[in-house]
């Protein structure tokens, strides 16, 4: 099991990695740039926490401080990682961003990257308690869901983009039970490969849509931003 879940991880990280730097080269805009920016931000963030899980499973050495760096450091990016994805939204669709929407994408993402650094959290001991894992992840939850409600209002609009509420969706389902419930019950934690394939086919889809697959992408071209 351990030589099948390292294999993957891995996999993930250099297609997250490699994607991210292929869409930044060969993006020709703002929008193109900033799907580039955030596989980066996914891929080289959950190196943090994936390189020490693998080599866990390798060595002998005591990684309990790395792992639990490596959760902090994953848990602030993924933030970034959403922050990112509404900035996508806005510029792919040519949606005029609403100052209260993007308000609230900000104040959850502040208070959610706030709420990872407090000590409570026992990331270097990796013995946090349940009642900190869902107050951090409150914020997140609902930055989520709020990115999430952007992209299915406009999946009509894009045949590339259409299924991307679906994987911020399912990430999300599957993420859940293993923030709030892993300590207690690790296997849990198996739910956090199904959760890395909707990310995988969340970047194809950027992929897809920066390398000039573009027909029946149907979108308005973008309109001045506030």
């Amino acid at each position: 099991m351990k030589y099948g879940e390292s294999t993957f991880d891995i996999l993930y990280l250099l297609f997250a990695i490699v994607s991210g730097c292929v869409m930044l080269c060969r993006g020709k805009g703002k929008t193109e740039k900033l799907m580039g920016a955030a596989a980066l931000v996914l891929g080289c963030g959950d190196a943090f926490h994936l390189v020490p899980r693998v080599l866990n499973c390798f060595s002998d050495a005591d990684l309990t401080a790395a792992l639990g760096l490596g959760k902090l450091v994953t848990s602030v990016t993924m933030t970034v990682f959403y922050l990112l994805l509404y900035y996508i939204w806005s510029g792919h669709y040519g949606e005029r961003r609403k100052k209260g929407v993007t308000a609230a994408v900000w104040i959850l993402s502040a208070v959610r990257a706030a709420l990872c650094l407090f000590p409570q959290n026992g990331w270097l001991t990796n013995s946090g308690d349940v009642t900190w894992g869902v107050i951090r992840n409150v914020p997140f939850v609902l930055l989520g869901a709020l990115v999430c409600v952007l992209y299915f209002k406009k999946r009509k609009e894009d045949r590339i983009f259409r299924p991307v509420w679906l994987y911020i969706l399912l990430s999300f389902l599957f993420y859940i039970p293993v923030a709030v419930g892993a300590g207690l019950v690790p296997k849990l934690g198996m739910l956090m490969l199904p959760k890395t394939v909707c990310y995988i086919l969340l970047i194809s889809a950027f992929l897809r849509s920066v390398t000039g697959k573009k027909a029946g992408r149907g979108v308005n071209k973008p309109r001045t931003e506030e």
